[in-house]
């Protein structure tokens, strides 16, 4: 069976990080991505001790041209071991809070390019060369607050809810040519950009049935089997692993 390339952007922690680890043991080749060049190099170093394959490329996505550069480097890597770019996960982001009033413009600007104009464009360089492969996945992680309104994140949860329409759009685009988009939708979740919540994550988490907060590796497993050949009669969905918050 031919070996997979996958580019996981903002791996080097978190959902991201979990992600990467989780796509390496499955047989997959992965991309590392991300601004930490000292966290990017564990996670591949992580990989390669597991007998997986892997390759840092450092990433900020906040303009149209790095996104372009960094599907360029990834499609080299996933050539140069002989295969293609077959899976894009569009992890990395931003997750600013705070009053409408008195948000920087700048703050709003970097928000909308980490979460919105990066993705749009990493997938304007890599899904039309999946088409014409007859395949590829496509997974955006969104967020619960790009369905449930939280005070403070209008922005953050308005840039994931375009994400989310986008990924819609994406499938219906590119469905016919055997390309799949879905979007992942996590609840509360433990990692390195949770932990400014406080006691504030555990009391969100606890607002749903089964009342704890996930792991990175809980949503990651989600992730995982989009991009597989199991989840090949899904596209276009937007899959909430929220512990149920989206029923209550």
């Amino acid at each position: 069976m031919r070996t997979k390339t996958a580019l996981v952007t903002g791996s080097t922690s978190g959902i991201g990080r979990a992600t990467a680890l989780k796509l390496a043991q499955d047989g997959t080749r992965v991309v590392v991505s991300g601004r930490d060049a000292r966290r990017g190099g564990e996670v591949v170093e992580q990989i390669r001790a597991g007998g997986g394959t892997a390759q840092f490329i450092d990433a900020d996505l906040s303009e149209a041209g790095a996104a372009a550069e960094l599907a360029a480097r990834a499609t080299e890597f996933a050539e140069a071991a002989g295969g293609s770019l077959d899976i894009l996960v569009n992890n990395a982001a931003i997750g600013a809070g705070g009053p409408t009033a008195g948000t920087e413009e700048s703050i709003f600007d970097r928000v909308l390019s980490t979460n919105l104009k990066a993705p749009f464009y990493l997938v304007a360089n890599l899904a039309p060369a999946m088409a014409a492969r007859g395949g590829g996945a496509i997974v955006n992680v969104s967020t619960l607050a790009a369905e449930r309104a939280l005070p403070g994140l209008g922005v953050y949860g308005a840039s994931k809810a375009a994400l989310d329409l986008l990924t819609k759009s994406w499938a219906a685009e590119f469905g016919p040519a055997g390309v799949r988009v879905n979007s992942v939708s996590p609840g509360p979740t433990r990692t390195p950009g949770s932990e400014a919540l406080g006691d504030g994550l555990r009391q969100l988490a606890e607002q749903a049935p089964l009342g704890f907060v996930a792991d990175p590796g809980d949503i990651a497993a989600v992730i995982a089997f989009l991009v597989g050949d199991e989840a090949r009669f899904v596209t276009g969905e937007v899959i909430s692993v929220s512990g149920g918050r989206t029923v209550v």
